[in-house]
């Protein structure tokens, strides 16, 4: 299946020169949907990876998150902005292009070496995902892999992350 047509492009947002890669136009699309989830899950399957646990980080990897979960057998954590989760938290401060953001986890998100595949919509700089990393192993999990549906291969996210498998769809 051809993602990328099913990826929506919106030039200066959310900034000039920024090109944004609209995934809503994918998430109506139920066979692209359907084709994205179940893709992501079967790479990590061939790919030997075993997960406890799935996190997904605020907002999109909140959709995406709980199916590969359900299909890989797993548990879904969430990670999320401050301020949303109720019970004592870990936190991670990171660098975006236009500023710093923070994300945090439960400190009893895992069980001690609990397996855990991390997943989002985009890889841009690798600052969301290497922050979630962080938050993991904070919290006493281990990543085994990563997945993301888009890839800003220019930005060199990839660079910033642990070395294990890491599965994207689309490329731009």
């Amino acid at each position: 299946m051809d993602l990328k047509s099913l990826i929506r492009d919106i030039p200066d947002f959310p900034k000039p020169g920024i090109v944004f890669r609209d995934i809503t136009t994918l998430l109506r699309n139920p066979e692209g949907l359907r084709y994205t989830i179940d893709t992501l899950a079967q790479k990590f399957q061939q790919a030997g990876v075993g997960a406890d646990y799935v996190v997904g980080m605020e907002s999109r990897g909140f959709i995406f998150g709980p199916p590969i979960a359900y299909q890989l057998g797993a548990g879904f954590v969430p990670v999320r902005k401050p301020g949303k989760l109720p019970a004592a938290v870990y936190s991670a401060e990171y660098d975006l292009e236009y500023g710093t953001d923070t994300l945090e986890v439960h400190q009893d998100a895992f069980t001690p070496n609990s397996q855990v595949v991390i997943i989002d919509d985009l890889i841009a700089t690798g600052g969301t995902a290497a922050a979630t990393v962080k938050l993991v192993e904070q919290a006493g999990g281990q990543v085994v892999g990563l997945g993301f549906i888009i890839e800003l291969r220019d930005l060199g996210g990839r660079q910033q992350l642990p070395d294990v498998p890491l599965i994207t769809l689309v490329d731009y």
